[in-house]
């Protein structure tokens, strides 16, 4: 099974509601388009929510890291990149890139790793084979993309020597 290197999902849109008092999209609202493309990338390797219903399984985020690059506002239109950075048998690692989709300038980064979950005992559990099997078919697939700078960032205030 091939998949696309990145995966990329369907335009979204800032909306107006987003806007904050500074006038541009205001910092959360930044993961909600990164949740929602991410969504669709999970749902390409059989972890939509149909997988949670038949299952009874999910996965859970761990640890989001967002860099902000550029400003976007109310209207912009944004492309996502996703790509699977690493796996092992309960996690995924992945980068998210938020592109101007007019325009093409990169506006945000985030770094996110999310651990699979059996839903009746709210534990950790390893993903199912034919699951792995995807999630290691998208891995392979996005191994030959550069990795973004942001990754692994450190956040921080630089001390002066």
């Amino acid at each position: 099974m091939g998949y696309p290197a990145p995966f990329v999902g369907r335009l979204l849109k800032v909306e107006d509601q987003w806007v904050d008092y500074n006038g541009h999209f205001n910092m959360a609202y930044y993961n909600v388009l990164f949740d929602r493309a991410g969504d669709e990338a999970f749902e390409a390797i059989g972890l939509g929510p149909d997988y949670v219903k038949e299952r009874n399984a999910s996965f859970f985020s761990l640890e989001c890291h967002n860099t902000y690059l550029r400003e976007l506002h109310a209207g912009d239109s944004v492309r996502i990149e996703t790509q699977i950075l690493d796996c092992d048998a309960k996690r995924v690692h992945y980068v998210q890139q938020m592109f101007h989709a007019a325009e093409g300038w990169l506006a945000c980064v985030t770094e996110i790793i999310v651990m699979h979950v059996d839903m009746a005992l709210k534990k950790s559990a390893p993903f199912p084979p034919d699951v792995m099997e995807k999630i290691e078919a998208m891995r392979e697939a996005h191994r030959h993309l550069p990795v973004p700078p942001q990754v692994g960032h450190k956040i921080g205030i630089p001390k002066k020597a």
